[in-house]
């Protein structure tokens, strides 16, 4: 469903990404493993629009996503949680649920995947009126992976998904990633 093919990213003259190319399937969990600054998340950045390449080709479900915005690539399925969550702090938690919603015109969709945001992550159920920046570190995560699953994304890419959390709510995100995938 992705296949990226030599691609090369610049951050002015330094290279973050030089001639990488993976290729993903339905279903697939995949995990990009590395050093600090070995381009993990520029490849995420990538992929989503965040960043633009200087060479090779990024295509999904055989459309080329190069040269086109975050939110057309989001529209066509790819949904990105980004590496310190960004959830909105002065909204209630479903207030950042809904935003996930923008590109949803279906209510019946909305509705299903409001239901399967919060049967996956449960404690968000309890604090649906609280402020998303009263919430604990991994609430905010669960949240975050929540809002873009609002989206209804044919592949969700998660940029550090436990990073500063404690290490029995990693284990809860990482047992709810299998069950999404």
């Amino acid at each position: 469903m992705l296949e990226i093919n030599n691609l090369t990213v610049k951050y002015g003259s330094v290279v973050a990404l030089e001639n990488v190319s993976l290729t993903l399937g339905e279903h697939e969990v995949v995990a990009l493993v590395g050093n600090n600054g070995a381009g993990k998340t520029t490849t995420l950045r990538s992929i989503s629009g965040m960043v633009k390449p200087v060479s090779g080709s990024i295509t999904w479900d055989g459309k080329s996503l190069l040269g086109l915005s975050a939110h057309k690539i989001a529209a066509l399925g790819v949904t990105h949680v980004p590496e310190g969550r960004h959830i909105f702090p002065k909204l209630t938690v479903h207030e950042n649920l809904m935003m996930g919603a923008y590109t949803q015109k279906d209510k019946a969709t909305i509705k299903r995947n409001y239901d399967k945001a919060l049967s996956l992550f449960p404690i968000l159920q309890e604090r649906i009126k609280q402020n998303g920046g009263t919430l604990s570190g991994g609430e905010q995560q669960m949240l975050a992976i929540g809002r873009a699953l609002m989206a209804d994304p044919k592949l969700l890419l998660l940029d550090e998904p436990s990073l500063g959390i404690a290490p029995l709510i990693v284990e809860k995100i990482a047992d709810t990633i299998t069950e999404i995938a």
